[in-house]
């Protein structure tokens, strides 16, 4: 089924390319058999954009056999073999980019300009980074470390990977996935989010444009429940990677584990912002704001928890909830909009109902609503500021996925790092201040697997990313994540051409 539905070529330029299905499986698209269907809805306007028939099982056993059968090969070719092909891939990227920046924005809601300078760039430089570490994937050098033998580290490709990614950051994720496990020279099924799967289907007929070969990379686009947790048990899948919330995170780390597979999780975050007294407030308002509502503060690296020594504490309600009140709203084609709407009105409803609960014992400062008029028929939602709030409270606890900011006062820099560390997540967090002791504790004792100095949220392929605590395990981007995707065998040669060792005498005989 193909129904192009209300949306403009504008819109989605690209979607004539979605008319053979939204599964794409061993080089070539195809429908999904699982007898159902679903629908990409526009959330700037709440009208369907395509409507494609999912995955089932049967699909993704398809996708898992085309994975492994292509495995021998893409696994035997060379580092350079394979960086050439990923160069072309970045080429013909690169080439469609306007293609991509649309279609991420449709079925995200995301400003056309933050999908233009963001995300596809980004994933451009991704793919040209890893096309790059291809050729640098190195084991320990020989070394004779016994006396009497050789040894060497290998590290060689895992298999096939079936990967799971999230709505919020369809084609970055897309490639934080696909990317590290090819160049490592496995193969890949991925399932996209069954909301926003577009994006990773242009990335896959991209990549087949290429010259890579079929069956390299596959997309299965399915529900969690039927498609992702038969990927995640494949008998024939050697790793998972999942990026999503840390409650499902655990049910697929209980899937995974039933076959003894390695798990890579990139899960929550509740990023704290420590804005210490000596900072500079204009720098910290003007990055508290950037920083929580960038995605429409649907990332899990957005600042969410901002905790102000106390000196600056009303000075950074009042001119954070100024600032927020000048970030336009609108639909994301539109060269003014700055903030476009969250995924989905599900989506909306549930970030609006942490808020309205909220105003039972803390401050809505601003926001805290959805809008009228013209922008009434999406899923819409203003910046909002709370202020006063309990740090055990819902909305400094929870993840809350939309545009809102807590703000909290403290006193000491200890008390600070120790509200900073008070949540279950570890992903990211900031600290903002002109004393560089100060920063500098607040690098070690703030625990989270990134954590910035007077800015939030830019992130650079030759960086991992990855958290601590119920942020999960591992990481995406840089040789750090590339390694992840490898196996490490340890040779050893004998040197010695002696046929009776003297270790020998540990099973039979005397010295």
């Amino acid at each position: 089924m193909h129904n192009p539905g209300n949306t403009t070529p504008e819109r989605f330029p690209a979607q004539d390319r979605f008319a053979e299905g939204a599964q794409f499986i061993a080089g070539r698209p195809a429908k999904g058999t699982s007898g159902r269907t679903h629908a990409v809805v526009d959330p700037a306007t709440g009208a369907e954009a395509y409507t494609y028939e999912l995955a089932g099982t049967d699909d993704v056993d398809a996708a898992v056999a085309a994975a492994r059968e292509a495995f021998p090969a893409w696994a035997g070719a060379t580092p350079g073999e394979r960086s050439d092909a990923l160069h072309r891939f970045a080429a013909v990227v690169a080439d469609r980019a306007e293609d991509f920046a649309r279609a991420e924005s449709l079925q995200c809601g995301k400003p056309l300009k933050l999908s233009r300078e963001f995300d596809v760039p980004g994933t451009i430089d991704n793919i040209t980074f890893f096309a790059g570490a291809a050729r640098h994937l190195q084991g320990q050098s020989a070394g004779e470390y016994s006396g009497d033998h050789t040894s060497y580290v290998r590290r060689e490709p895992i298999g096939v990977v079936g990967s799971i990614a999230p709505w919020n950051y369809p084609l970055q994720m897309a490639a934080w996935k696909i990317l590290p496990a090819i160049a490592a020279g496995n193969t890949i099924v991925l399932k996209p989010a069954e909301l926003t799967p577009l994006t990773s289907l242009l990335f896959a007929r991209a990549a087949t444009d290429a010259g890579i070969p079929d069956g390299v990379i596959n997309i299965v686009t399915g529900t969690g429940r039927e498609a992702g947790e038969h990927l995640v048990g494949h008998p024939d899948v050697a790793m998972t990677s999942f990026t999503g919330s840390t409650a499902v995170g655990k049910r697929v780390a209980e899937i995974a584990t039933a076959t003894v597979k390695r798990i890579h999780l990139e899960l929550g975050g509740k990023a704290p912002f420590v804005v210490f007294d000596d900072a500079d407030l204009d720098a910290a308002v003007n990055g508290a704001v950037a920083g929580a509502l960038i995605n429409t503060g649907q990332d899990c690296t957005a600042a969410t928890r901002a905790y102000v020594q106390r000196p600056l504490y009303e000075a950074f309600v009042e001119r954070t909830a100024a600032l927020m009140d000048t970030v336009r709203l609108g639909d994301p084609f539109a060269p003014g909009t700055d903030l476009g709407p969250l995924i989905s009105h599900v989506q909306r409803d549930r970030v609006a109902g942490f808020v309205d609960r909220a105003r039972a014992y803390a401050r809505v400062v601003t926001g805290g609503e959805t809008p009228l008029g013209e922008l009434a028929d999406g899923a819409y939602y203003r910046p909002t500021l709370i202020a006063d709030a309990a740090q055990d409270s819902e909305v400094v606890q929870s993840e809350i996925f939309g545009p809102v900011l807590v703000v909290l006062p403290f006193d000491t820099d200890d008390e600070g790092i120790a509200l900073a560390n008070d949540t279950p997540y570890g992903l990211a967090a900031s600290a903002w201040s002109r004393d560089v002791y100060r920063t500098g504790r607040a690098t070690r004792e703030i625990k989270a697997g990134c954590v910035w100095i007077n800015d939030h949220i830019p992130i650079i392929s030759e960086m991992p990313h990855g958290g601590y605590k119920a942020s999960g395990s591992g990481k995406d981007m840089s040789s750090y994540s590339f390694e992840e995707y490898t196996q490490i065998k340890h040779v050893m040669f004998d040197n010695t051409a002696v046929v009776r060792k003297d270790w020998h005498r540990t099973v039979f005989g005397d010295r």
